[in-house]
């Protein structure tokens, strides 16, 4: 139960639907959806769009989208892939021939094909209810009209000034005299708002083929890239089976390799070796646990995560009880590992999620990203879609797994959550924050399970993570409790921006309530009735 002395947010309660979201323009849509007869999946559809529109540094169509769902509350989860791959004729051959050896976030080269549309549309056709055109219809509305621009917004688009002002389109659409809109300004996207009204007509045809196909590739194409209509004609999402974890008696379910959701699998798999009775929950000891387990499973992520219909990835052997005992002995208790992993393993930034539970209890958990701010940064005049930069989770090296290929997806960052529990959903739910977010999902689930927090609590913590051998704390982080880590050997850096964001939903098992929590460190709110 929160402190009602201190500023913060209580947990929203509703027995008919919730949703949560990091826009309250896309939370009040989707419940209104709920209200009006739809369900999770219309809801996160139209919620998604939304935000593609008021949140361009954060998602857009030009990005990827994975969902789990989660039907009528059962247990059997179903995950939906919608990343999109490297273009045919872009393989590490080439990229070498004209000196490239690392992968340029800027680059045209770092565009994959969109994903995101492809994959609202496989969703609609297998869980919608309601027509997509209405479901397209607020976000089209808002493109349009205008939307006013929130607080947490208008500073991430002034991080995104930069980059924008390096493509004219890019800044002709997102910038007014090369500035990003101030808070409560209204700002409008009249070519955005003309394809969201293309594809509520025609769906996936009118953005993957024909003259929207053709604008795109051209843009693209024009600062260097080798990205032609065929490859947008080509692209699919896929449904795949997802991959599971247990602790606490609870099984944690992620969408599997090219995703990063293996690696907060892996982190749970080493927590749960350790006894966390007794520790404080913003203290040095759960955070030095927490940051070991994040460096060794970044470390396997990093070795071995990849495209698996393009290469080797060792799910089982990354998954077993195994290596995660093998992992625990490079871990000494009270004191910073190794960053490099020494042979640990010589055996073996930007996003929007929601999360919906309807009426019937159909949970949704959706993710859509450019990946960096702005994505690549690179925008289509014509059409007002700013394409991804996933590509750049590529590397140029022709003996690892995740070598950039034609037709290859890339190690993706976004990962939605899904928990069931004795053959049911139990909480539906995602952590923000590019590479940060499988130390969000292990943080926010072992804050509930080893902390007994509630949902909101558990968002709201504060927040470390280990990247790369710097040990990044927010502000909530005690001075005592930085004291300690440096101690313990570690080399400390304040996060230059509140640490991801996340949104979950609960579902009581006995009474049927939902309890909805929304992050304090963006613009949202979780609306329940």
């Amino acid at each position: 139960m929160r402190n009602f002395y201190q500023a913060g947010r209580s947990v929203t309660y509703g027995v008919n639907g919730a949703v949560a979201t990091s826009s309250t323009h896309s939370s009040q849509a989707a419940l209104s959806i709920l209200k009006s007869g739809g369900n999770a999946m219309d809801a996160a559809i139209a919620a998604c769009a939304i935000q593609c529109v008021v949140d361009p540094m954060q998602t857009g169509i030009g990005g990827d989208c994975f969902a789990l769902v989660a039907v009528g509350g059962g247990g059997d989860i179903e995950g939906l892939n919608g990343s999109g791959k490297a273009p045919a004729a872009l393989s590490a051959d080439y990229l070498m021939s004209k000196g490239i050896n690392k992968l340029d976030p800027e680059s045209a080269h770092s565009v994959t094909i969109p994903g995101a549309i492809v994959a609202w549309t496989r969703l609609h056709e297998k869980y919608g209810s309601m027509d997509f055109a209405d479901l397209l219809a607020p976000a089209i509305d808002y493109a349009e009209n205008g939307f006013p621009v929130t607080q947490r917004t208008s500073l991430d688009w002034e991080m995104g000034v930069k980059r924008l002002l390096k493509n004219k389109a890019a800044s002709d659409l997102y910038l007014k005299g090369g500035k990003a809109p101030a808070a409560g300004s209204i700002w409008r996207l009249p070519k955005l708002a003309a394809t969201l009204k293309a594809v509520a007509k025609k769906g996936r045809s009118a953005f993957y083929e024909g003259e929207i196909a053709e604008q795109m590739a051209e843009t693209l194409r024009a600062v260097g890239g080798v990205h032609e209509a065929a490859d947008f004609a080509a692209t699919h999402a896929d449904f795949v089976t997802p991959i599971h974890s247990e602790y606490e008696g609870h099984h944690v379910h992620q969408i599997p390799p090219n995703g990063q959701g293996i690696t907060a699998l892996i982190m749970l798999n080493i927590l749960k070796r350790y006894d966390h009775d007794g520790l404080d929950p913003n203290g040095a000891m759960r955070l030095h646990l927490e940051a070991e387990a994040a460096r060794l499973a970044y470390l396997a992520r990093n070795k071995y995560v990849a495209d698996p219909t393009k290469a080797d990835v060792p799910i089982d052997m990354l998954l077993s009880d195994e290596f995660a005992e093998h992992l625990c002995g490079y871990i000494e208790v009270g004191k910073a590992g190794d960053p490099t992993g020494a042979n640990a393993l010589e055996r073996h930034r930007d996003t929007v999620y929601i999360s919906v539970v309807d009426k019937d209890r159909n949970a949704v958990s959706f993710i859509n990203s450019l990946f960096q701010g702005f994505g690549s940064g690179i925008a289509c005049a014509k059409t007002g879609v700013i394409f991804q930069n996933r590509g750049y989770g590529f590397v140029v090296d022709p003996d690892h797994p995740n070598c950039i290929a034609p037709g290859k997806r890339p190690m993706h960052t976004i990962i939605p959550g899904m928990v069931t529990k004795g053959g049911k959903a139990a909480i539906s739910y995602g952590v923000m924050g590019g590479g940060y977010q499988p130390v969000g999902h292990a943080h926010v689930l072992t804050n509930i399970w080893n902390f007994g927090m509630d949902v909101q609590e558990a968002i709201d913590s504060p927040r470390a993570f280990y990247d790369a051998g710097i040990l990044e704390v927010e502000e909530g982080i005690p001075a005592s409790v930085r004291a300690e880590l440096v101690g313990m050997g570690y080399e400390l850096a304040d996060t230059t921006m509140p640490l991801g964001g996340g949104q979950m939903i609960a579902i009581d098992p006995e009474t049927g309530v939902l309890s909805a929590g929304s992050e304090s460190r963006k613009d949202g709110c979780a609306i329940a009735y």
